[in-house]
């Protein structure tokens, strides 16, 4: 893993961010903001479980309650119309996502209290390979087996994890009497990531937080001191905006114990490891990193989408290819887990009709401001030519046939993070012996393990059903999803979230520990999550969905208030779709 990573490292510090936003704010105030920190901390280490729930619960009402504000402003930021369907992203990947976390949460809080533990979605099972998997979806007090029809997920725990314990502990009984802090630098492409990261380190690990909001989404802070305003009040939370001198505060404050960060590798290793590449190198070495405390992360991906040989019909394939784009387009692509790598065979007949449809979608999509600082630099590296000049400051969606590794190798070596997906070819096309070495191919020639995606033609899993068991076993990535964007994966909330188990200082890959996970299942390897070839209704994530907006809004007052009468209205709209 270690040789592996440094074959992908790049000898530059992170591009510097620089949006002409209001003055960054001081350091000079860090020590009593810490100060309060310790107070709410200590409080926390002992807090019973009615009293976190009462936040949880408060916060939601915040969340409901700045939500058309915080979905405007984002909007505008990202210059999408807040009225057209396409503000649904900003809805579901905003206070929806963060609405469905507390809600969960709230409800985890409450069984623990009752039984000790959460009570799951279903029993646990073993696969064919003997692997302990514990369901996580559907959720059924959010009605989740209708508004999330055909899809399941489990958390496969690791081969060597306890039958007896897959639960950790007494449900972080044995976090309690700790008192820390820890800094947590957000990402500044989704709204929802700086949220749920805070508060599953508040929650699940109850440590208080101090809460770096990243220079791109600033204008997140209003929103998130209102709607987390009872965490602020109970010195909790704390949120700060800055720069470069304000997070380098907060990592070397000797009274924070812990750091999590989601970002770029590179912005991990300058953190971690120093900003100067000689420097790093001899740190690395020497085993010396500049920060000696606990680091957690989530660090990107070149994002893989293999694709089975087979015969699929035409429905099927204009289905999986819109996924697809769905996974490229949203967020303007500026999202971790954007589809960047699609895998295919050689010998599939269906291939150039495939990637045909895939064009196709993408040139009906129009293209999207390139908000996120050097885009456009980015850009030009993945396609090998300076971005084209527009106006506008869009960048047009992408799509490079068979790139090759020899010819291209930045495309499989670096996370472009930019609208540019790249397809590549393997020669074996039986479908088993192609998708075994698919899995080889991601595993050892694309950077990352944060997640994956594989289309499996219809009939292939109930013939091949314990091929695809040893596929997924071998798959080295967080989450694996099978005919679905992992996107989903990340808004349910209940998988655990986070790159492939091993990763260390020194290569964290796509970064170590993991988020979300709110039944707190242990000794996690992956995420599994499986999903029909053409799912009914459309769903909202598609670029397509004419009314993914209203589906959005509905979904958002329905984690507000659980309730079955909110459900015509909610699949009026998504039936329109």
């Amino acid at each position: 893993q270690v040789e592996r990573y440094r074959r992908f490292q790049i000898d530059r510090a992170p591009m510097p961010i620089d949006l002409n936003l209001q003055p960054m704010q001081s350091c000079s105030n860090l020590n009593s903001v810490v100060s309060e920190l310790q107070d709410g901390a200590t409080w926390l280490s002992s807090a019973s479980l009615t009293s976190l729930k009462e936040l949880v619960e408060a916060c939601g009402q915040g969340v409901m309650r700045s939500s058309k504000e915080w979905v405007r402003t984002a909007c505008e930021a990202k210059r999408i119309g807040a009225d057209q369907p396409i503000s649904a992203e900003e809805v579901l990947a905003g206070p929806a996502t963060l609405l469905r976390y507390l809600r969960i949460l709230s409800k985890v809080f409450q069984d623990v209290e009752k039984t000790g533990s959460p009570i799951l979605p279903g029993k646990p099972r073993n696969n064919l390979l003997g692997r302990e998997c514990i369901p996580v979806l559907p959720v059924s007090s959010l009605f989740d087996g209708l508004i999330f029809m055909g899809l399941q997920a489990e958390v496969w725990r690791q081969a060597d994890a306890n039958f007896d314990e897959p639960i950790e502990g007494s449900w972080n009984a044995s976090k309690r009497g700790r008192g820390q802090i820890t800094g947590v630098l957000g990402a500044g492409n989704v709204s929802s990531i700086p949220a749920t990261d805070m508060l599953y380190k508040l929650f699940q690990n109850r440590e208080a937080v101090l809460l770096k909001l990243n220079p791109v989404n600033e204008y997140l802070e209003p929103f998130f001191n209102d709607a987390f305003r009872p965490l602020v009040d109970a010195k909790l939370l704390r949120i700060v905006c800055g720069g470069i001198e304000v997070g380098d505060a907060i990592v070397k404050h000797e009274s924070i114990s812990g750091l999590h960060l989601t970002g770029s590798h590179l912005t991990h290793d300058a953190i971690v490891w120093g900003s100067d590449p000689q420097q790093r190198m001899e740190r690395k070495r020497d085993n010396r990193p500049l920060v000696t405390k606990s680091v957690t992360s989530e660090l990107g991906n070149v994002t893989p989408w293999i694709i089975v040989p087979g015969r699929y019909t035409g429905k099927q394939l204009r289905s999986q290819a819109e996924h697809i784009v769905a996974s490229i387009t949203n967020n303007a692509s500026f999202n971790c887990l954007a589809t960047k790598m699609i895998v295919t065979s050689r010998g599939w007949e269906q291939r150039v009709e495939f990637l045909d449809l895939i064009d196709s979608h993408l040139s009906m999509i129009p293209p999207r401001f390139a908000y996120y600082p050097g885009a456009h630099e980015r850009f030009a590296r993945a396609v090998g030519k300076p971005s084209p000049e527009a106006d506008d400051g869009t960048l047009p969606w992408t799509l490079i046939r068979d790139a090759k590794p020899n010819e291209k190798p930045n495309l499989f070596d670096e996370e472009s993070f930019v609208c540019v997906c790249a397809e590549t070819q393997l020669a074996e096309s039986e479908p088993e012996a192609f998708l075994d070495s698919a899995v080889d191919f991601v595993n050892n020639r694309l950077f990352g393990t944060l997640c994956a995606s594989l289309t499996l033609p219809s009939d292939f899993r109930r013939q091949n059903g314990l091929a695809l068991d040893r596929a997924l076993v071998k798959l080295r990535y967080g989450s694996v999803c099978i005919n679905q964007w992992s996107g989903v994966a990340y808004g349910l909330m209940t998988p655990p979230w986070g790159g492939y188990p091993g990763a260390t200082l020194e290569a964290p890959q796509s970064g170590i520990g993991h988020v979300h996970n709110t039944f707190g299942i242990s000794n996690i390897e992956k995420t599994v999550l499986s999903g029909p070839l053409c799912n009914f209704p459309k769903p909202v994530w598609f670029p397509s969905h004419t009314g993914a907006n209203q589906v959005a809004w509905e979904l958002l007052r329905l984690y507000d208030c659980p309730s079955i009468r909110r459900l015509p209205k909610l699949f009026f709209h998504a039936l329109r779709g």
